[in-house]
């Protein structure tokens, strides 16, 4: 029986690291999942700010093209109304 064993271990020794690693992946699988889940679902502060930043410059677009547009609309009623300096 002892000469049995003696002859299995080294091949267990051979086997079983493969499987301790098998074991740590499967066992560590759920929590990588859930912390790429929290990843997807939550917006880091550098995001944020990407997306702040990128929001105040449509806006400013938009800003200044209906200042454009006010002002195009200020000059026309001014020629319209006769005046010569509507500039």
């Amino acid at each position: 029986m002892k000469t049995r064993i003696l002859m299995v271990a080294p091949l267990m020794l051979l086997v079983l690291p493969g499987c301790v690693r098998t074991v740590a992946s499967v066992v560590t699988a759920p929590v990588r999942a859930g912390s790429q889940v929290v990843d997807w679902t939550t917006t880091s502060q550098d995001e944020a700010d990407r997306n702040y930043g990128r929001k105040m410059r449509k806006q400013e677009a938009r800003d200044g093209k209906a200042a454009k547009k006010a002002e195009k609309e200020r000059r026309k009623q001014c020629r319209e109304a006769g005046y010569d300096n509507c500039g």
